[in-house]
C-alpha cells in the first residue's frame, strides 16, 4: 500500500433524506448534475479527483490546499447558482470538511485514522459552509487565498480531544459568515395564537376573541419550550378562511392555534383547536366553558387549561414524532423536543431513545451549546435515578459535556446551571455548583432550572427554607412546564429536608401522580414519611423503590455523588432504619 499526504475534502447534501422525499427524480438529477460539474471541468483545473462516492456526498483528493479551496468555492458556487429561484426549502446544499491527512491507499480505497477525521470535521459546516483543520489552515494565506474565521477548540464525535478548526469562504471584503446559520440555532417550536372567532352577529363580543388570544399568549411566552408570535403578527389572519396554509407560510410558524366561542348571559363556551402546519392535522382540539369575567383575571382558570393543554399536545407531539420516524428524516427543532420529553419519562426504552436524539441534534449542530447542555443532564439523570451500572464515569461525561457546551457558549444560562447541578449532585463540589449556579442566574434571571437547581444545592448543603423558595421560584417562571413533576419533586424534597412533611407528602404524591417511576421522588417522600414516623407508610414506598432499583445499597445510593452532604445523610439513616443494607 502507498502512503500519502494529501488534502482531502468531504462534502454531502444537508438534510438529503428530506429533499428525496420531497421529489426524488429531481433531487437525483440535480446532484448528477453536480458531480459531472465537478468531474469534467472544476476537479481538472484544480488538481483534484473522486476518492470514492458517499451517497449524498463525495470524498475527494487534492494535491495542495490551494488547489482543494478553489475548488470548494466552485463548487459552492455551482450549488449557489442552481438554486437560485428555488424557494428555501427546495435548496440543495452542501456542507464541507477539509484536512491535510495521512492516509494509505491501494487500488480499491484510502485507509486511515486522517480519513475518518475530515468525514468528522464536515459536520462542524452549516449549510454552505466550508470548516477545515488547523493542519489544511497553515497552507494558507489568509486574504489572498481565503477569508479564514477561528472557530476554536472544537469537539467531534469519536474523537477524544477538541481539535482547532476554521471557516473559510471566498477571499475579498465579505465577512466569511453571510448567512444566518452563524447564528445560534434555535430548537424551539414556533407557535402562532390566531384571534378566536364569535359565533354570533353581537358586536360587542367580537373583543371577546382578541382577549382569548392575548391571554393565551401572555401564558404560553412564559414558556422557554415555545417561540411565540406577537399578537401584533397574528390579528391580521382573524377571520381567514385558509389560516393554516396562510399563517404557517407567512409567520413561519409550525403550529396554528385556533378558535371560535360563544358567549351567553355571562357564560362562555370556547372551542378550540391545535393544528400542525406541516400536515394539516389537528393534533389537539376541546371544548371548555366557564364564566366570561374569567377571561378578566389575571389567572383564568379558562386560558390557562387552554394554554397548558395546547403546550402538553404540542410537545407530545414531537416527541411522538422522534419516537416512530426515523432519525434523518425528522427535523432537529423535533429532535430536540423530543430529546428533553423523553428524558424525563419513565420507561427505559424513552430514556435511551432520548440520548439518540440527542446525539443526532448533536451530529447536525456539532458548536450548539444546548443540545450539549441537556446531554449533560441526561447523564445526571442517569446516574440520580440509579440506572447506571458505572455512575462515576456517567458522573464524568455528564461534567464534560456541560462544559464542553460552555466552550460553545460561555454565556449560556442553561449550560452553567446543568453544569452547576452536575458538580452539587455529583461530585459534591459545593462551591463550585454554587458559582456556576449564580452566575446563571445572574446572566438570566428567569431561567427556572437555573432556580430549580439552586433548590437542589440549599437542600444539599446550605438552607431548606431557602431551597423551598428557590423552588416555588422556579416553579412560577414555567407554570405549564411539561416537566411539571421534576418541579414537584424539587419542592418535595425541599419540604423534606425542612422538615415541613405533610408538604412534602402532598407535593411527592402529585409528583409520583404524574410519573410514578421517579427514584428520586420516591426518596424525597421516603424521607418524609420515615422522619415523621409514618413507618408502615415509608415500608410501602421503599417497597416502590426497591421495583426500580432491586440492588439498592446504602453503598450504591450514596455513590450517586454528595456522599457528605446532610441531605443525603439523612436518607441514607432512613433507609438503614428500615432494613436496607450497607452494601
Amino acid at each position: 500500500m502507498n502512503r500519502n499526504t494529501k488534502v482531502l475534502l468531504v462534502m454531502d447534501v444537508v438534510e438529503s433524506v428530506r429533499l428525496m422525499e420531497q421529489d426524488q427524480d429531481d433531487f437525483v438529477r440535480r446532484w448528477q448534475q453536480l458531480v459531472q460539474q465537478a468531474e469534467q471541468h472544476i476537479l481538472p483545473l484544480h488538481g483534484g479527483r473522486i476518492v470514492k462516492s458517499l451517497g449524498d456526498g463525495l470524498m475527494l483528493e487534492f494535491a495542495s490546499a490551494q488547489g482543494g479551496m478553489k475548488a470548494a468555492f466552485a463548487l459552492q458556487y455551482f450549488r449557489v447558482q442552481d438554486n437560485a429561484g428555488r424557494p428555501s426549502e427546495r435548496g440543495l446544499h452542501l456542507r464541507m470538511g477539509s484536512h491535510l491527512a495521512e492516509f494509505v491507499s491501494d487500488k480499491h480505497d484510502i485507509y486511515g485514522t486522517d480519513v475518518n477525521l475530515t468525514a468528522r470535521v464536515a459536520t462542524l459546516a452549516g449549510p454552505g459552509e466550508i470548516v477545515i483543520t488547523a493542519e489544511l489552515r497553515d497552507n494558507l494565506t489568509d486574504g489572498l487565498e481565503a477569508d479564514i474565521e477561528d472557530l476554536g477548540e472544537c469537539y467531534l464525535k469519536h474523537v477524544a480531544k477538541p481539535i482547532r478548526a476554521y471557516r473559510v469562504g471566498p477571499p475579498g471584503h465579505a465577512p466569511v459568515i453571510q448567512s444566518p446559520t452563524a447564528a445560534v440555532p434555535d430548537f424551539r417550536p414556533t407557535i402562532a395564537i390566531i384571534p378566536f372567532e364569535a359565533r354570533s352577529n353581537e358586536p360587542e363580543h367580537f373583543i371577546i376573541g382578541e382577549v382569548v388570544a392575548d391571554g393565551i399568549i401572555a401564558q404560553l411566552s412564559r414558556s422557554s419550550d415555545l417561540k411565540v408570535i406577537s399578537r401584533l403578527s397574528t390579528t391580521a389572519f382573524r377571520g381567514r378562511s385558509d389560516v393554516m396554509a396562510e399563517a404557517g407560510d407567512r409567520l413561519a410558524a409550525r403550529f396554528i392555534l385556533s378558535g371560535s366561542y360563544i358567549a351567553s348571559g355571562g357564560k362562555i363556551l370556547i372551542i378550540a383547536e391545535l393544528a400542525d402546519s406541516r400536515t394539516n392535522q389537528i393534533i389537539w382540539a376541546d371544548r371548555i366553558s366557564g364564566d366570561t369575567m374569567d377571561l378578566l383575571e389575571t389567572q383564568s382558570e379558562l386560558l390557562d387549561r387552554i394554554a397548558s393543554a395546547a403546550t402538553h399536545a404540542l410537545i407530545d407531539s414531537e416527541a411522538q414524532q422522534s419516537l416512530i420516524h426515523p432519525l434523518p428524516r425528522l427535523d432537529s427543532c423535533s429532535l430536540m423536543l423530543g430529546g428533553i420529553s423523553h428524558m424525563h419519562r419513565s420507561s427505559m426504552h424513552d430514556f435511551d431513545r432520548s440520548r439518540q436524539v440527542l446525539e443526532a441534534v448533536l451530529e447536525r449542530h456539532n458548536r450548539a451549546a444546548a443540545p450539549r447542555a441537556w446531554l449533560a443532564k441526561w447523564y445526571i439523570l442517569r446516574v440520580v435515578r440509579g440506572m447506571s451500572d458505572a455512575p462515576q464515569k456517567d458522573s464524568r461525561q455528564a461534567i464534560e459535556h456541560a462544559e464542553r457546551a460552555l466552550d460553545l457558549e460561555p454565556n449560556s444560562a442553561l449550560a452553567l446551571a446543568i453544569q452547576g447541578h452536575a458538580l452539587c449532585q455529583l461530585s459534591g463540589d459545593a462551591s463550585g455548583s454554587l458559582h456556576k449556579i449564580e452566575e446563571a442566574i445572574r446572566l438570566n434571571p428567569s431561567e427556572s432550572l437555573a432556580w430549580l437547581y439552586k433548590s437542589v444545592w440549599s437542600s444539599m448543603w446550605g438552607e431548606s427554607a431557602a431551597s423551598v423558595e428557590e423552588a416555588s421560584i422556579a416553579s412560577s417562571l414555567s407554570p405549564l412546564d411539561p416537566m411539571k413533576y421534576y418541579y414537584d419533586m424539587i419542592l418535595a424534597a425541599g419540604y423534606s429536608f425542612n422538615r415541613d412533611y405533610e408538604k412534602a407528602i402532598a407535593f411527592a404524591r402529585r409528583s409520583l401522580k404524574a410519573n410514578k417511576h421517579h427514584q428520586p421522588t420516591l426518596r424525597a417522600l421516603l424521607l418524609a414519611q420515615g422522619e415523621s414516623n409514618q413507618i408502615e407508610d415509608a415500608r410501602q414506598t421503599l417497597s416502590q423503590l426497591l421495583q426500580e432499583t432491586p440492588n439498592l445499597t446504602i453503598a450504591r445510593y450514596l455513590a450517586m455523588g454528595g456522599a457528605s452532604s446532610s441531605a443525603r445523610q439523612r436518607v441514607a439513616q432512613v433507609l438503614r432504619n428500615l432494613g436496607v443494607p450497607e452494601s
